[in-house]
């Protein structure tokens, strides 16, 4: 019965672990097609001071509360950044999911806040 219990857990844990795993991949996956449609037009080139993504050096002077301002900042514009990239339909979680791609593939190592 221990036996049977223990390997029960271990299944479980398994697939909860598992479902995470694919939960993140999705979003982003979803992240990068949101970022593709509504950020990649000005921060790929660094059009108006956007900060390049993948530059590390263009992001250096940007707020250690990366996702939390990064998101903000996506929502309701700043400086010459207009809302949700200029796309006023854009969801919230498309435009989250897009900052935080951006964040992941510029930073991948450091953690989310």
């Amino acid at each position: 019965m221990v036996k049977y219990l223990t390997t029960s857990v271990s299944i479980i844990s398994l697939l909860t672990v598992s479902t995470a795993v694919l939960a993140a991949s999705d979003r982003l996956e979803d992240g990068r097609t949101a970022y593709t449609a509504l950020c990649a037009k000005c921060h790929e080139q660094g059009i108006d001071g956007a900060p390049k993504t993948q530059d590390r050096e263009s992001w250096a002077h940007r707020s250690s509360l990366w996702d939390a301002v990064l998101s903000e900042h996506a929502e309701k514009g700043y400086l010459g950044m207009p809302p949700k990239g200029g796309t006023p339909q854009a969801s919230a979680y498309d435009v989250n999911a897009a900052a935080e791609y951006m964040l992941t593939i510029t930073h991948p190592d450091m953690p989310h806040d």
